[in-house]
C-alpha cells in the first residue's frame, strides 16, 4: 500500500527542499505534462559566481511552441551543454571540499540519461544526487497516469486526483503550495494534506559569502552525504 506521495515539476539541479521531499515519500510523480516555462527552474538554476554572488547554469533546449509541455522539450547537444556547466564550476575546485565528488554526480546525471529529451534529464540527474545522499528515488510520470481533465476545476486538484488515483495516505507539498489546495476536498478523500517545512540550511564557503537556495551542486560542493542526509532527517 502506497503511504505518501509528493508531486513536483521535474527541475534541473533543484534546491534542497526537493530532496527532503523525496525522501520524506514513498512515492515522486514526475508533474511532466505542464506547459515548459523559460524562465522557470525547468533548465536552468543558480550556482556561486567565482569573483561575487550567483550565477546561473542553464542547458539550451530546442524551440518549441507555446503551450508545449515539459515532456516534449529536447536538449540541444547534451555533451556540450555538460562541458559548459562543469567551466562554470570549475571555480569551485580550489576551495569547494567534495569538489571530484560532485562532478562525477554531475556527468553521470548527465551520460545516464535515455534520451534527448530535458524530462530525461532532470530525472536521471535527481536520480545521480539521490544515490550519492544514499535515498530512494521511486518516481512515476504523471503523463502516464491518464488522469481525466474533466476532474481538475483548479490548480490544487491534479494533486488530489493523482493521490487518489494511487491509493496514496498522505500528500507532502513544500510550505509556497499551501494555497492552491482545498483543505476540505482532502478531507473528504480521507488523503492526508501535509507541508515539510524546509529551514534554511546555511554553510561554509568560504572564501565565498553564503547564498541561500541556490542549486544542490553548491550544497554538495560544502557538505558531506552525511551531514546532509541528517539534514533531510529533520521534521
Amino acid at each position: 500500500m502506497l503511504q505518501s506521495i509528493a508531486i513536483m515539476q521535474p527541475y534541473y539541479f533543484p534546491y534542497i527542499g526537493y530532496f527532503k521531499l523525496i525522501h520524506k515519500t514513498d512515492l515522486w510523480v514526475a508533474f511532466d505534462i505542464v506547459q515548459y516555462n523559460s524562465k522557470s527552474w525547468m533548465n536552468r538554476n543558480r550556482v556561486l559566481h567565482p569573483k561575487q554572488g550567483w550565477q546561473y547554469i542553464n542547458v539550451p533546449v530546442n524551440k518549441a511552441g507555446h503551450g508545449t509541455s515539459i515532456n516534449k522539450i529536447k536538449v540541444v547537444n547534451k555533451q556540450q551543454a555538460l562541458s559548459k556547466v562543469l567551466g562554470q564550476i570549475n571555480h569551485y575546485k580550489k576551495y569547494a571540499p567534495y569538489f571530484n565528488q560532485v562532478i562525477k554526480v554531475i556527468e553521470k546525471g548527465f551520460n545516464e540519461t535515455s534520451s534527448d529529451l530535458l524530462l530525461d534529464l532532470n530525472l536521471s540527474i535527481m536520480s545521480s544526487v539521490c544515490r550519492y545522499l544514499g535515498i530512494s528515488f521511486n518516481w512515476k510520470l504523471c503523463s502516464d497516469l491518464k488522469i481525466d481533465n474533466a476532474k481538475i476545476k483548479h490548480a490544487g486538484d491534479w494533486a488530489l486526483e493523482i493521490s487518489d488515483k494511487l491509493g496514496a495516505k498522505e500528500y507532502f507539498n513544500l510550505p509556497g503550495g499551501v494555497n492552491l489546495f482545498n483543505h476540505e476536498d482532502w478531507r473528504q478523500r480521507n488523503i492526508g494534506l501535509n507541508f515539510i517545512e524546509t529551514d534554511l540550511m546555511e554553510y561554509s564557503c568560504k572564501p565565498y559569502v553564503f547564498e541561500e537556495n541556490l542549486s544542490i551542486i553548491d550544497v554538495l560542493m560544502w557538505n558531506d552525504p552525511n551531514s546532509l542526509l541528517e539534514y533531510l532527517d529533520e521534521k
